[in-house]
């Protein structure tokens, strides 16, 4: 996890990641209440928290359980986790655990109607609900090594971002057979990165969709000149082709009565663009991407 969120896909920097796993290090309470504490103090772009671990409930609340835990003092409170957060003046502040009962935090146990309190810019993603345990495989949490896959490109959008947001959409499908639900809560206005991979498609083709579809109803007609194989080919139009090609492989084009672009091109159909399609081709032009 750590050496993944270190760096973006193509090695650049991104998290500063401070890890503390025992007997490395000896996680007693003082010491991850400190890490937590430095961590939501300052005023960076991202706060990350990513605990995985034991997780405890009572009548108080939940509580991240620390190595020397005992009863009546089990390690420290998620509530005081969700005051350190939204009283931080990081931009980002995002918390994602792995661990028993997990979706109690940010859900206040005081106050009568417990309602979640999130400040502006916080995201909370649980691998549980706070009434379920968090599964293990080979004493690996099955929540952890699905976070895993996605930062490594399971989530990523086709700009290659991934977000809280999109993480959660991955974790959540990919847990659809086990007997525990990941819990998503934020406040935000819009998902920052977590971590940015290569696009699926490059930039430079994506922001051509406008050039082939002059309104995002328009349909591009094709003919036998696109195909390289048409004793008809076009070397223009070829290279048009494979754009509309690339375009069509991660479903922002399809092509329109026949069943693959080779046929709609080989019998002078046309193609047009998807609902995601139209998405894409509205942020190119806004000049958004």
């Amino acid at each position: 996890m750590s050496t993944i969120l270190e760096s973006h896909g193509d090695g650049s920097p991104n998290f500063d990641v401070r890890l503390m796993t025992s007997p490395r290090v000896a996680v007693t309470r003082p010491v991850l209440r400190e890490a937590i504490e430095k961590l939501f103090a300052g005023d960076s772009d991202m706060a990350l928290l990513y605990f995985s671990g034991h997780g405890y409930i009572t009548s108080t609340g939940g509580y991240l359980v620390t190595t020397d835990a005992k009863k009546y003092d089990e390690g420290i409170s998620m509530d005081d986790v969700l005051d350190l957060a939204n009283q931080s003046k990081a931009k980002n502040k995002v918390i994602i655990l792995d661990c028993c009962h997990s979706g109690a935090m940010g859900t206040p146990s005081s106050g009568a109607a417990k309602i979640a309190q999130l400040s502006e810019g916080l995201s909370v993603l649980t691998a549980s609900r706070d009434s379920e345990y968090a599964a293990e495989i080979l004493e690996s949490g099955v929540f952890t090594s699905l976070v895993i896959d996605a930062l490594k490109g399971g989530a990523a959008d086709l700009r290659g971002n991934i977000t809280p947001g999109s993480l959660y959409a991955y974790v959540d499908e990919a847990l659809g057979a086990w007997d525990q639900r990941p819990i998503f809560k934020t406040n935000v206005t819009s998902f920052v990165s977590l971590r940015k991979l290569t696009p699926k498609v490059p930039f430079e083709v994506m922001r051509r969709i406008t050039q082939y579809f002059k309104e995002p109803s328009s349909e591009h007609k094709l003919d036998p000149s696109y195909e390289d194989t048409d004793i008809q080919a076009n070397s223009a139009n070829v290279l048009i082709f494979k754009d509309l090609q690339k375009l069509q492989s991660v479903g922002l084009v399809v092509p329109v009565d026949a069943e693959f672009m080779y046929f709609a091109a080989i019998n002078s159909k046309s193609c047009r663009l998807t609902a995601l399609g139209y998405q894409y081709w509205r942020l190119v032009n806004e000049k958004k991407l």
